[in-house]
């Protein structure tokens, strides 16, 4: 049995896979928690890895690895290979400001033309500029940028030599300074925001062997939402929506996007397609407040949420927590409205925070088919479509039937076929046939729908 691992190095924590090549089976795996936070020391992503190889039994047996990882984030190292500062994540919002600035120097249709995506916070590229404006010493510094799984990956090589850096074309889309139509960097995107240019990751063939670690061959590894739409076998035409610490709503697209309101981020997968994709701050979080605010626990605001009727009886809840993304309000604040005697209880505000979150999603759909992003199937993954309540309030705010698969680890499943993949050399990746799929039909609640704008076009 030859064997392949997956690795998915997230926000909260790093989760190895390991399956048979032919067959896709699961063999075993093993996970480690990573540091709360929006920066952190990359050493603790690498520690994490480590400990995830030894729980998932390790790699003796293992012939390839890939891994998937958290986008956006900004790891920078100076001339030696030397980290200058901790990693800033993705849901770091400290570069709101300089995400405006850019915008405003370039012009919104001139960075869609440019790379496919207006910037945000979340960017690579606007937390180069606030590292130029607020940290100047350590700017001078940096002598390369890369990514989180860049970053592994090149540990995993032994390498300390800034010109062997690899990325692939996924994670490159999401950096704010690589085209996902040209296949080129913009070096003139990433001076502007640094004040120079620096060494950037060489963005590796879809199924090129980038290196060893030992004697296992190491593919080019993807961001998570492209590695999971490889776990997931996503094909054109489904739509995938993954309610984890973040929400994303993204689509396997045969051809590349640019949308200039920066709702939709024009990303590339890691197939050599594209991956347009909408993606908000506020998800699997705010069931956690929601349950919180309602004194119970997670099984507890699903079975409440699930006793009162659809629109709460009027409540509703915007799901602001963290700021927001999608729409681009970095210091917006969660509110709620419509609060009456008749839906002051936990139970409708259990509701209103499923119905909110699912509201915040729907719109990232509009979004999608408003671009002629065709919608065949949608898929719900993530932490949060574990919740009976989401997988059942889901097809009436979504307005379609959602197909959801067994909960898996799907980012270090893509990464695991990424590996087969590399052995195989096949034109396609493999796709694999998941089991245990549900599916969940709704009538349409346009009114909920109606409600949630109304009260979300305020805060805007």
């Amino acid at each position: 049995m030859r064997l392949a691992a997956g690795v998915d190095s997230s926000t909260q924590s790093c989760k190895v896979v390991v399956r048979d090549v032919d067959s896709g089976a699961l063999v075993r795996q093993g996970s480690a928690p990573h540091p709360a936070g929006t920066e952190v020391d990359p050493e603790a992503w690498w520690r994490a890895l480590h400990t995830a190889i030894e729980a998932a039994g390790g790699l003796d047996d293992v012939e390839a690895l890939a891994i998937g990882g958290q986008q956006h984030g900004m790891v920078c190292l100076d001339e030696h290979g030397e980290v200058v500062r901790p990693a800033l994540l993705w849901n770091d919002t400290r570069s709101a400001h300089a995400a405006d600035e850019l915008v405003r120097e370039l012009g919104a249709e001139a960075w869609a033309r440019a790379v496919g995506s207006v910037p945000v916070a979340s960017f690579t590229v606007t937390k180069l500029r606030w590292l130029a404006e607020h940290e100047p010493e350590n700017a001078a510094r940096v002598a390369a940028v890369c990514l989180p799984h860049d970053w592994l990956t090149w540990r995993l090589r032994g390498s300390t030599d800034i010109s062997e850096l690899t990325t692939d074309r996924s994670d490159a889309s999401g950096t704010g300074y690589w085209s996902p139509s040209t296949g080129e960097y913009r070096p003139d995107l990433l001076a502007m925001a640094l004040g120079r240019e620096v060494v950037v990751p060489r963005v590796a063939g879809v199924r090129e062997v980038v290196g060893h670690f030992g004697a296992i061959a190491l593919g080019p590894g993807a961001g998570d939402n492209a590695a999971a739409a490889l776990g997931l076998g996503a094909r054109a035409g489904d739509v995938v929506v993954s309610i984890g610490t973040s929400g994303t709503v993204f689509a396997v697209s045969d051809i590349p996007t640019a949308e200039a309101t920066g709702t939709v981020a024009g990303f590339a997968d890691a197939t050599g397609r594209f991956l347009p994709l909408v993606c908000t701050l506020n998800a699997a979080r705010v069931l956690d407040a929601g349950a919180a605010m309602a004194g119970t626990d997670l099984d507890g605001l699903s079975k409440a949420a699930l006793s009162v009727p659809p629109g709460a009886d009027g409540l509703t809840l915007i799901p602001y927590l963290e700021g927001e993304r999608t729409p681009n309000l970095p210091d917006a604040a969660g509110s709620i409205h419509g609060l009456r005697l008749a839906n002051a209880t936990s139970a409708h505000l259990a509701r209103a925070a499923v119905e909110g979150m699912l509201c915040g999603l729907a719109d990232g759909l509009d979004a999608l088919t408003g671009l002629g992003v065709p919608v065949g199937r949608i898929v719900l993954i993530g932490g949060g479509a574990r919740s009976e309540a989401v997988r059942t309030i889901a097809p009436g705010i979504l307005g379609h039937p959602v197909t959801v698969p067994p909960p898996g680890e799907y980012v270090a499943d893509g990464a695991a076929a990424q590996a087969a993949w590399v052995l195989e050399g096949s034109e396609e990746p493999p796709r694999r046939v998941t089991q245990g799929t549900e599916t969940y039909e709704a009538s349409p609640l346009p009114e909920v729908r109606t409600r949630y704008h109304e009260y979300r076009d305020r805060v805007a």
